[in-house]
């Protein structure tokens, strides 16, 4: 049973993904602790799927779960969280932009102080289109989500399992995860982490993402504090 599970949701990043799982080893072998890697394709059209049936011969750590179709973060995450079996559970987005090597340093918080620790670029290496939107969301999701933290939307978490399992996924709620975690009563907190910038591929991200937030927000904000009492929303 592997004590640490690293969960990797893949859309066409059949460039990055060798390096990604040479770095996740790097970073996790010198932990003498067993891992486990779950990747999972949400339905890539490129090499994605080939490329990681390739790379099984070499990591037999890794496991892979392939969607039919691309059915979003939120499907992939929850399914990854699902099938997980590690103690602490570790999210990364697959385009290198995250650095596994964080992974030892959460690791410590988790084990003493937090639920679930979430990452926090301080430093970003993105365009200016994509920070900008990126700061109004996180400030705004803080004011009225009650939970003070700078960047709700890092790929890099660290999770205790029984955190983890507790999160019903669907939809564009993985933007919300320390929300809803903290709403479930789990002790969250983030941690400076370093931020790459993008090697391969493309940027997934949209203007309309932004605008899609704001009612995923009001989603969250209804489903954590107004369930029991809808028409006080």
């Amino acid at each position: 049973m592997p004590e640490i599970s690293v969960v990797v949701p893949a859309f066409n990043e059949q460039d990055s993904l060798p390096e990604l799982l040479r770095q996740i080893r790097e970073s996790l072998q010198p932990l003498k602790r067993s891992y486990e890697v779950i990747v999972v394709d949400d339905g890539s059209t490129d090499n994605t799927l080939p490329v990681l049936r390739e790379l099984k011969k070499e990591y037999p750590e890794l496991k892979v779960i392939s969607f039919r179709r691309n059915y979003g973060k939120s499907a992939a995450l929850s399914v990854g969280f699902r099938k997980a079996q590690g103690d602490f559970i570790f999210t990364l987005d697959a385009d290198l932009q995250d650095d596994p090597s964080e992974i030892p340093e959460i690791l410590p918080l988790l084990e003493k102080e937090y639920d679930l620790v979430s990452g926090w670029k301080k430093k970003r290496h993105d365009p200016l289109s994509k920070t900008i939107p990126s700061r109004i969301f996180n400030l705004v999701t803080s004011l009225m989500s009650g939970i003070r933290l700078h960047d709700f939307n890092c790929g890099l978490k660290g999770y205790r399992k029984e955190a983890a399992k507790s999160l019903e996924i669907y939809g564009e709620l993985h933007r919300f995860l320390p929300v809803l975690a903290h709403w479930h009563g789990f002790r969250v907190g983030e941690k400076v982490v370093r931020h790459r910038p993008r090697r391969y591929g493309r940027s997934k991200f949209g203007i309309s993402r932004f605008f899609n937030g704001f009612f995923d927000l009001l989603t969250v904000i209804f489903i954590t504090r107004y369930k029991t009492s809808p028409l006080h929303m």
